[in-house]
């Protein structure tokens, strides 16, 4: 749990933040602490999550705190259920200010390119990528009539990578993505960066992965603490942190970043 007081940083802002829901696990991911930092700091939040009940956790949990929330349901790799989402959010609160995309797989199939499948490729590059276009485009039109930020979660391994080539790729690609939209977003107000987790302790990582690899997740946060320059890994709250200052008027003049939040390993590139 995050202690730090950010109250009044969004007041008054709609905030639409994909993947929101939790992924089962003893610790918080990025999704929903961005969603519950949002809130926290004035905003009225769009939770979307493929299953609605963990959208509806999130909201819960927000509204327990006394902040403003509303649970959608929605494939964000879909068309017309990623225009619903700005299209709820504006029957129901008007505008949008900011917009987190925050969606994405790894999983079985991917690897080295001799290895990598063509069905885990479509499928990753589907997910991670071209659902935060559908989406992006879909909120768009409306951020331009009243300024915005967008915030796109990337991953330090579209820099430098570990063998597999369908997530760095997708990442990649939403890096690039981030900087052309920021490009031509910035004449109507719209700013648009990007956010490059290093290592961190979420649930879909540590779960995740710990099952893939049959090793315990306490074994698997070890190894992954000891690559980070820091010592230890981070956190969905770092993660939060950093979108609540890209989204805040702190951040105004600032669009096209790609920030990693890593602990220092990014300093390692090269």
């Amino acid at each position: 749990m995050s202690d730090i007081d950010v109250s009044g940083r969004l007041t008054g802002k709609v905030a639409i933040v994909t993947g929101a829901g939790q992924t089962p696990g003893p610790t918080v991911g990025n999704g929903k602490a961005m969603a519950l930092l949002f809130a926290r700091a004035g905003a009225s939040v769009v939770c979307v999550d493929r299953s609605l009940e963990r959208a509806d956790a999130t909201v819960a949990t927000i509204r327990e705190e006394g902040g403003d929330g509303l649970a959608l349901a929605a494939d964000v790799s879909d068309p017309d259920e990623a225009a619903g989402i700005a299209r709820t959010a504006l029957e129901t609160f008007g505008r949008i200010n900011v917009l987190a995309n925050n969606v994405g797989i790894g999983g079985a199939g991917d690897g080295p390119a001799k290895h990598l499948t063509e069905e885990a490729f479509d499928r990753i590059l589907s997910v991670n990528f071209k659902a935060a276009w559908l989406v992006i485009r879909a909120c768009l039109p409306i951020m331009e009539k009243t300024g915005g930020s967008i915030i796109n979660i990337s991953s330090l391994a579209s820099l430098a990578g570990a063998q597999m080539l369908a997530y760095e790729t997708s990442k990649a690609a939403m890096n690039r993505m981030t900087q052309s939209v920021a490009l031509s977003g910035a004449r109507h107000g719209v700013r648009c960066n990007a956010i490059l987790p290093g290592l961190m302790d979420t649930p879909m990582a540590i779960v995740g992965i710990s099952e893939r690899r049959g090793i315990s997740p306490d074994d698997l946060r070890a190894e992954r603490a000891a690559r980070v320059p820091m010592g230890h890994m981070g956190t969905g709250w770092d993660t939060a942190h950093a979108a609540l200052f890209l989204a805040s008027e702190e951040a105004r003049f600032i669009t096209g970043v790609l920030l990693p939040v890593d602990g220092g390993q990014a300093a390692r590139v090269g």
